[in-house]
């Protein structure tokens, strides 16, 4: 997952918008993170 489409998917949350910039830029990274260690090794190896 890239960036753009982890604040697209953070958008849809109403919290996202109450978030200072550096804040939201941090969750972002935060999410992108997460979202890599949680899919099955197959699938990255795929995608790289």
């Amino acid at each position: 997952m890239n960036p753009r489409e982890a604040i697209r998917i953070l958008m849809l949350s109403p919290i996202y918008f109450q978030l200072q910039l550096a804040q939201r830029r941090k969750l972002v990274f935060e999410y992108c993170r997460l979202f890599v260690q949680s899919e099955p090794r197959e699938e990255r190896k795929s995608t790289i």
